[in-house]
């Protein structure tokens, strides 16, 4: 699995809050590049657990699901927001860009049960 998160960063951004942007959500990402940054890593780990944390599972799972394509995934998440150390899903490009994830992978739909997975329900006590 191969995981590139890609940024633009403008004129008006400081590009060391972009990289911290990105490294929020994927801290052991090997960061490249200066206009546009380019991240890549192989884990989703603590990406999923931001998920589990902001309990948002549910909506990344659909989010995550309508990105899927054969072989990959390909997502934006909200620049601004992870500037906070949060995840938030972009549907409509922002003024100042996002966070593009695009991941390489055999099973997209088991790589997102793995990330996002359904939660558990319990029965009756």
């Amino acid at each position: 699995m191969d995981i590139r998160a890609v940024a633009r960063c403008y004129p008006t951004e400081d590009r060391s809050k972009v990289v911290q942007a990105i490294l929020s959500i994927f801290p052991d990402a090997v960061i490249d590049g200066d206009d546009e940054i380019i991240a890549r890593t192989s884990s989703f780990e603590h990406f999923s657990e931001m998920l589990q944390k902001q309990r948002i599972r549910s909506a990344a799972r659909s989010a995550l699901r309508r990105s899927m394509m054969p072989g990959s995934i390909r997502f934006n998440l909200n620049k601004q927001v992870a500037t906070i150390g949060k995840i938030s899903f972009s549907e409509e490009c922002r003024p100042l860009g996002d966070i593009v994830v695009e991941v390489s992978c055999e099973d997209p739909e088991g790589l997102i049960d793995s990330i996002a997975p359904l939660p558990v329900k319990e029965g009756p006590k």
